[in-house]
């Protein structure tokens, strides 16, 4: 048989899903597993979008649209992500595709060339697509690291040292997954003024804008001299419900053009009727209304979830300013119970206590000094939160040392 490339067997993928295809067959053999492995909110999708979409489909809706996205959409995304961000965004620096996932691509594929050593610089810990992508695609990835002991933050000092001539794209995403922190002005601030000197491109991941539970949500792009350089790419998966209607964008001026280019010769267009779907979203008051309460149950959550698992022996977790993750450190927890590390910890919360999450491994290189992690979604019922970290709770106790 022909052998497949070796780009495909060293890509990456997302452990989430794995983990997922895990639990999904403890499940299939009649185990009762609470998962906290996938970052999907549990809440149905707002009737009000939902109608939209019905009403698109009856007339019609269902043939290709242009592959940058319907203009009534474009228009509606540059309107309500210019007035979340304080800026003005022009309809046709946007791009609409089948998720905000295809950005990642679009935009190192759109920055870098292929095996010339240009470099993009991503989160670590962070979400693993970032580094799966630029690897695939014959860039250099190169993280830099998110700290705990700065409240998930970053070190600037030594950000500033990774950067080289070759760094073409840095890739920031706040909030973030996993560790629910959100990048403070400062650290923004500090970004911005090496692209502009070092003239370079960012990519600002904002999937998790809304839904965050202190202050006001800060862009990059918002940063004077920062929006032309400024990627900003997000969605209407995480805010409302909607992650499997596959409607995600992109706003840049320079490299709208480039990325619809990209979506022709990939996806062709998103679903056509998705993205009236997507205008009600953006749109509709009662749409925004129930994206509000959405978050507004995050947020006693995770409230809940931290309470709680400051309660288990050897968890220490920091509060998570948004998103639907928390990240707790469980260095302790494994010294106590003389687990290897966060990566055992976890298969033995799967396998013994009957509980899913993922490690930190899942999201880049463990950080020797910041200890072990877990990760915790909270997209999920304030039940399964309860249940599901007493199990944990009873777990440790039982397996102290």
């Amino acid at each position: 048989m022909p052998e497949v490339s070796n780009r495909t067997k060293n890509l990456g993928t997302e452990n989430a899903f794995v983990v997922l295809a895990e639990v999904n067959k403890k499940k299939a053999l009649g185990e009762n597993i609470i998962s906290f492995c996938i970052g999907q909110p549990d809440f149905d999708t707002p009737e009000t979008i939902k109608n939209a979409a019905k009403k698109a489909i009856d007339s019609g809706k269902s043939g290709y649209t242009s592959s940058c996205g319907i203009l009534e959409l474009r228009k509606a995304i540059a309107e309500s992500e210019g007035k979340l961000r304080g800026i003005e965004i022009n309809p046709e620096s946007v791009v609409v595709d089948s998720g905000a996932k295809s950005f990642i691509t679009h935009t190192i594929m759109t920055t870098t060339d292929f095996g010339k050593g240009h470099e993009v610089m991503y989160p670590n810990p962070g979400y693993p697509i970032y580094h799966a992508q630029a690897t695939v695609n014959g860039a250099v990835p190169v993280p830099y690291n998110i700290l705990e002991s700065k409240n998930f933050n970053f070190d600037l000092n030594e950000f500033e040292k990774r950067v080289s001539d070759k760094t073409k794209l840095i890739i920031i995403n706040s909030p973030q997954n996993p560790t629910g922190g959100v990048l403070t002005k400062e650290s923004l601030k500090g970004i911005a003024d090496i692209a502009i000197d070092k003239d370079l491109w960012v990519y600002s991941d904002e999937i998790y804008s809304n839904i965050l539970f202190e202050g006001k949500f800060e862009s990059i792009a918002s940063i004077k001299g920062m929006q032309e350089r400024t990627i900003i790419a997000t969605g209407v998966s995480k805010t409302f419900a909607m992650t499997g209607w596959r409607i995600g964008y992109a706003i840049n001026e320079k490299l709208a053009e480039h990325f619809t280019t990209w979506v022709t010769n990939i996806n062709a267009c998103a679903c056509h009727s998705n993205q009236y779907g997507a205008i009600a979203a953006l749109t509709e008051k009662n749409a925004k209304n129930d994206a509000d309460k959405m978050t507004e149950s995050f947020k006693k959550r995770r409230d809940i979830i931290v309470e709680k698992l400051n309660e288990i022996p050897g968890f220490n977790c920091l509060k998570p300013l948004g998103t639907f993750y928390a990240y707790p450190n469980v260095t302790k927890a494994c010294e106590i119970t003389g687990i290897k590390d966060s990566e055992e910890l976890r298969k033995k919360l799967l396998n013994e206590a009957k509980v899913a999450v993922l490690s930190d491994i899942h999201f880049g290189e463990r950080i020797k000094t910041e200890g072990e992690h877990l990760r915790f979604s909270f997209a999920t019922s304030e039940e399964n939160i309860i249940k599901g970290t007493q199990a944990i709770k009873e777990f440790m106790e039982k397996n102290l040392k």
